[in-house]
């Protein structure tokens, strides 16, 4: 017979809920693993009083009674599994797994039972339901009455609330029946009454979650926290886990107490309650208990009197009383020598440390995540800039964690530490090439070699050079047609000092002289051209020859297939870093076979240059004549604009003034602006029809005939 059995998928009823979890057995006794909560259920071998063997909703279930009177069960057998589960309790445990099935007749009449923290109602000797004592809040009587009040269960949609028994009167005098029945439930239930004085009080303590100043009452069986809007009363056996972390600007302290079931206020849940130290307060703590008391009940884990700093008194004493070690960050160290790491969860900034055995997030919201429960981890880039990265967990049940905005120096201290923890990473070959580029960037050196760098170097001086040669006034556009310090001439010269005095020198000297207009039209003329040279280049003529490629180019785009196929997920900058290390580390065979290609593809590239320049010389040669023949199209309108002014100026005779203010116009300013001539011609044209004089009946006449 096999010395372990081992069965997935089994449910723990604790308190109404069914958690799930993993079971196994062997010859030292009876471990449960919360799938959940990951907090694990050790029954000792020696321990085992009874088992019981029974059908139930879901399939068959095992109940175990231990010897100082706890009730653990298990749902989620198969009824296949009975024989081998008997056998194994007769030859390591030596129990008889009995057989009980539950009464099913409807009856609401029996008799109840107390067996140690368990109310079984019975029916002959079948039991109709049983309560755990442990779910019981409150106890009141009434004649003849009794009625339990339970804890609420948050994980189900409906919870039993409340059960009430009526007691019959029995004729033995002395002894109240009613007070019997209610002293049992009592003497199990979990009822938090704060009677008597407490062990220690902490006071104004700062508490994150819930956000508030709080003082702790210690008590032997729970923590009491009090604020001036919430009371909270926390039973030591609801504390799952004690973390006491340091901040990051190592002046400050966090303790962190893990619930389960967490505390409410209201319809919020706070599965953590974090406290915040500072490293600089002291405190001298006296117990309210006598020596004796003190190390009888603590064993040397704590004095009557003691002091020091005041989170490790309040550590120290959580310590004893919850009977649960405090977990620390283990040996990780981040880029700044802390033990955490900066980032963000959700909308709020905190901060993460990597444990021994999991992740702890705090403060808002806090989150833990232990290593048995994460399927995979990832690291993604960040969304926002390149010098951030965000850092993925995924669980076994599917639920998404992520952590962004990391700094990028803290990744080879954390790709390490999961690396070490053998964590499955999600795109291992792409963060390998991460590492690389961020151990190249935390030992930069000067005189390194980037191969990638120094191709793309080359390909700029290559596209210089091929923009010097093949500017011939085509308006072709290369990649190095932009120049910053051209432009930045041409923008100086334009709003340069001297002009803009020129030019408002010129408008003063406007109001004084009737000449100098003259001047500033000349400005303008000269001022146009400068204007439009930088359209002219913004225009690319899309039938011109392209640029040939580098062998280097030629070679990454016939590989870059490959290398996405050997590296799979990798990133474009990680691929042209790779292809610069493939490329410097190619033989020079190989490399003279590129070369060729290269020097092909320019020599096509000059031929068909060569063709395009003759092309497009001859359109600008046709372009020439016709604006040639615009312009003297547009000289021929205005010299009949010139004799219509001239006409009309000696037919307004009448207003002699007005004519010349009007219709005078200079020569140069005319020739230089051409909406100012169409401006001046239709002005023109409206003043001959105003100052004409109207025509005689013999004009009409005639010109009707």
């Amino acid at each position: 017979m096999a010395d372990t059995l081992e069965f997935n998928e089994i449910y723990q009823e604790v308190k109404g809920s069914m958690n799930d979890g993993r079971l196994r057995l062997s010859r030292q006794g009876v471990i449960f693993k919360n799938s959940k909560t990951g907090k694990v259920d050790n029954i000792q071998a020696s321990e085992l009083a009874e088992g019981v063997w029974r059908r139930v909703a879901l399939g068959h279930g095992l109940k175990l009674l231990t010897k100082n009177g706890h009730v653990y069960k298990y749902d989620g057998f198969r009824e296949s599994e009975f024989d081998k589960l008997s056998d194994f309790f007769k030859a390591h445990y030596c129990l008889e797994l009995a057989e009980k099935d539950l009464c099913v007749k409807g009856w609401n009449w029996g008799t109840v039972r107390f067996g140690g923290q368990l109310l079984s109602f019975d029916i002959g000797e079948q039991p109709v339901f049983e309560i755990p004592l442990s779910n019981v809040s409150q106890c009141t009587t009434g004649k003849n009455e009794v009625t339990l009040e339970f804890h609420q269960n948050d994980d189900a949609e409906v919870s039993l609330m409340e059960v009430r028994f009526y007691v019959p009167p029995t004729q033995e005098d002395g002894v109240d029946p009613v007070e019997a029945f209610a002293q049992n439930v009592l003497s199990k239930a979990d009822v938090i009454q704060a009677t008597g004085d407490a062990i220690c009080i902490f006071r104004e303590l700062q508490c994150l979650t819930p956000r508030g100043r709080y003082d702790i009452r210690i008590y032997p069986t729970f923590l009491h926290l009090h604020g001036k809007t919430f009371d909270y009363k926390i039973p030591y056996t609801t504390v799952l886990r004690l973390f006491l972390l340091p901040h990051k600007d190592q002046r400050q302290m966090f303790f962190v107490i893990s619930l389960d079931p967490p505390i409410k206020q209201g319809q919020t849940r706070y599965h953590f309650l974090i406290l915040l130290f500072s490293k600089d307060e002291d405190i001298s703590l006296t117990l309210n208990m006598n020596e004796e008391e003190v190390e009888k009940r603590f064993e040397g884990r704590l004095t009557k009197n003691m002091s020091g700093s005041l989170y490790e008194m309040v550590s120290r004493v959580m310590k004893a009383l919850v009977n649960r070690k405090i977990t620390v960050p283990g040996n990780f160290q981040g880029h700044s020598g802390a033990q955490c790491i900066t980032c963000s969860y959700k909308a709020s900034s905190g901060l993460l440390y990597p444990l021994e055995r999991g992740f702890i997030y705090v403060h808002k919201p806090p989150v833990h995540i232990r290593f048995d429960e994460i399927s995979f981890v990832n690291f993604a880039r960040g969304t926002t800039t390149t010098r951030s990265f965000d850092f993925e967990i995924e669980t076994k049940q599917g639920t998404q964690y992520t952590f962004s905005s990391i700094e990028r120096e803290e990744y080879g201290k954390l790709f390490d530490f999961v690396n070490a923890k053998k964590l499955n990473i999600k795109n291992r070959g792409l963060k390998e090439g991460m590492k690389q580029s961020y151990d190249e960037y935390a030992d930069s050196d000067e005189d390194q070699h980037d191969a990638y760098l120094e191709r793309m170097k080359e390909e700029g001086k290559i596209r210089e050079e091929n923009a010097n040669d093949s500017s011939d006034g085509s308006g072709e556009e290369t990649d190095s047609s932009f120049n910053p310090g051209e432009e930045d001439d041409d923008v100086a010269e334009e709003f340069d000092s001297n002009a803009s005095a020129s030019s408002s020198s010129g408008d003063g000297d406007s109001d004084r002289d009737d000449k100098k207009p003259a001047k500033k039209a000349k400005i303008v003329k000269e001022r146009k051209p400068r204007k439009k040279q930088p359209e002219s280049k913004k225009g690319k003529d899309p039938n011109a020859p392209k640029r040939p490629m580098s062998a280097y180019m030629l070679w990454l785009n016939a590989s870059r297939e490959k290398i996405k196929s050997d590296h799979p997920g990798i990133s474009i900058t990680d691929l042209s870093k790779k292809a610069g290390e493939l490329w410097k580390a190619m033989s020079k065979e190989k490399k003279e076979e590129w070369d060729r290609k290269a020097e092909d593809a320019r020599r096509d590239y000059e031929k068909a240059m060569k063709e395009y320049s003759v092309g497009s010389k001859a359109d600008s040669h046709r372009g020439e004549r016709s604006k040639k023949k615009k312009k003297k199209q547009e000289k021929q309108v205005k010299g009949k604009g010139d004799k219509k002014g001239a006409t009309s100026k000696s037919s307004s005779s009448k207003s002699p003034a007005k004519g010349m203010s009007d219709s005078f116009k200079s020569k140069e300013f005319v020739s230089s602006d051409e909406s100012s001539s169409a401006e001046s011609k239709k002005e023109d044209s409206e003043e001959e029809g105003a100052a004409s004089p109207a025509p005689s009946s013999e004009d009409s006449a005639s010109g009707s005939d």
